[in-house]
């Protein structure tokens, strides 16, 4: 129940400094680094409400306006929407791109505790309006896409504790706008919260949740995290530190002290009775409207200089910046390594490419060590992976982070009708707008290895610019093809030539005096129809002289 507010006006408690760094995971410090590296683009002047969401997509960079709507609030979005920008909040060098991969690995095998700090140590209670005084219409919640059905704030990590285990879950949830103290969310799609919240129902429970807007991306990074812990211990090991919570003014949940705002309140006992919705979100396609709970807001409180949050989603021209789509990429990444290390395969890179919308494309480039190894991949992957739709295998010569060695394995290495793995009747994300009907669905996995042992075959080697490096050891073409076979670029390197053409006018000498043969796979040798040699190596092609061709004087 909300408390009445003591005051007509919000009221304020100064917070002392605390033995825990508040600023040090502060949102705003975050945004104050990312400027640094010249990766927020600022706007001044007053921005509506309105207009927001269209500058937030046009910006390929974190955007901070610094007034927005009449309340000329100060408010960043997509501080997470790129891999430069993940790597800064992971503190680890961008310009590799494994690195960030590798330290969320790090910190997640890393368990931290919580550090729980008073009312007066929390910034996020420096000001605080409740009762009547928590009007969320003083916030800025703002349309995000055309057919959305309420103005939004999408910034949202809820905490809650299921009553059953005393154990805190934490998500990442949007809020709608339904009146000065209500919202509406998404509790629909299966999830820790909606079994805690439908218990709740079935006793005729409310639910106390808190939601806290304005976090530094690894937050967020561990409110996506699914393991059966007490979920508040992930924001300490996302963070690589313990992080300080603050139970709540109007409830015990307890919330981030160092957030920017925390909207604090409960899901009612109805259940699920209130339209909510539509929304862009999955893929770039809108969510269909659906039934969910009413959140009813008794508390809002925040920093002084509170910075709010806008999060960059559901947009289909710009899903690559998605912020779900690059952060869940590095969830996925690790997952991808830990699972097919368990089952002895060599990887040598992992990529999720964030167009893919959700985790649904996933590149793996392996060693191969053994025949059929890459499509034991594919089904370890679309059984450990449930965001899986499309996989593709490469070899270890393959850069999975680039599009073009991407599209080069999938014409020379692919065959639809032998190296394509189609699975029905998978389960796979539920808002699936490809498919027709309900789920499940049909994921399909790509092989584009090659054959192992199969680059024996010249046809089979990917063909490169020379590289010269081997010293001189003969003086003249003969003497180094009585050695050989040789291929061309070899002889060049035998005789020391920096040239060529006058290798080719050697050759073609001994081919006027019958004395030059070339086997299939195209080297050069010493030879005659006449001589009989029978000690020449095969070539790799399906030539009937046994890969042995003699070049003629014409």
């Amino acid at each position: 129940m909300a408390k009445a507010a003591k005051k007509a006006t919000p009221k304020k408690s100064k917070a002392k400094k605390s033995s825990v760094d508040m600023e040090k995971f502060r949102l705003r410090t975050f945004v104050n680094e990312l400027k640094k590296m010249g990766e927020v683009e600022e706007v001044k002047k007053n921005v509506p409400l309105s207009e927001l969401s269209s500058r937030i997509e046009a910006s390929e960079k974190a955007i901070l306006f610094k007034s927005v709507g009449p309340e000329r609030s100060e408010l960043v979005a997509n501080v997470a929407g790129s891999r430069r920008r993940m790597a800064a909040a992971y503190g680890v060098d961008d310009a590799d791109v494994n690195a960030v991969v590798e330290e969320y690995q790090r910190r997640a095998d890393s368990p931290q505790k919580v550090v729980y700090v008073s009312e007066k140590e929390a910034p996020v209670r420096e000001v605080v309006w409740e009762g009547e005084d928590a009007d969320l219409t003083k916030l800025p919640f703002h349309v995000q896409h055309e057919h959305d059905g309420s103005a939004y704030i999408s910034a949202g990590i809820d905490f809650a504790i299921d009553p059953e285990t005393g154990i805190t879950n934490v998500g990442c949830r949007r809020l709608s706008l339904r009146g000065r103290h209500e919202a509406g969310t998404n509790v629909t799609a299966p999830s820790d919260l909606k079994r805690i919240y439908t218990g709740c129902v079935a006793r005729g429970e409310r639910l106390p949740v808190n939601f806290a807007i304005g976090c530094h991306p690894v937050d967020f990074m561990a409110a996506g995290m699914r393991i059966p812990v007490d979920e508040a211990t992930l924001i300490g090991s996302m963070r690589g530190e313990p992080v300080p919570l603050v139970k709540g003014l109007t409830n015990d949940v307890p919330v981030p002290a160092d957030a920017e705002l925390v909207l604090e309140g409960y899901f009612g006992n109805e259940g699920y009775y209130e339209p909510e919705g539509p929304y862009g979100e999955y893929v770039g396609y809108y969510g269909p409207m659906h039934l969910d709970p009413v959140y009813h807001v008794t508390a809002i409180t925040m920093r002084k200089d509170v910075l709010h949050q806008s999060v960059l989603h559901g947009s289909g021209p710009v899903i690559s910046r998605m912020e779900s789509s690059n952060m869940g990429g590095i969830r996925l990444e690790a997952q991808v390594r830990k699972v097919l290390k368990s089952i002895g395969v060599i990887v040598t890179g992992v990529h999720v490419p964030t167009a893919g919308g959700e985790c649904q494309h996933i590149r793996v480039a392996i060693k191969q060590n053994r025949p059929g190894i890459a499509r034991n991949v594919i089904a370890a992957l679309f059984g450990a992976v449930h965001s899986a739709k499309h996989i593709f295998v490469v070899d270890d010569d393959i850069d999975v982070f680039d599009n073009h060695d991407m599209e080069w394995a999938m014409v020379s290495r692919f065959q639809a009708d032998r190296d394509m793995v189609v699975q029905k009747g998978i389960m796979g994300m539920p808002l699936d707008p490809s498919r027709i009907g309900p789920p499940p669905g049909t994921k399909a996995g790509f092989d584009l290895t090659l054959p192992l042992g199969s680059r024996a075959d010249l046809t089979k080697r990917p063909a490169t610019a020379p590289v010269f490096s081997a010293s001189p050891r003969y003086q003249t073409v003969r003497q180094a093809l009585e050695a050989g076979p040789f291929y061309f670029k070899q002889v060049m390197e035998l005789v020391g030539s920096q040239d060529g053409r006058e290798i080719a006018l050697e050759l073609d000498g001994l081919r006027r005096n019958g004395e030059l043969a070339r086997l299939a796979d195209g080297q050069y040798l010493l030879g005659s129809a006449e001589s009989g040699r029978t000690d020449l190596p095969e070539g790799s092609g399906d030539d009937p002289n046994d890969g042995l061709l003699f070049t003629r004087n014409a």
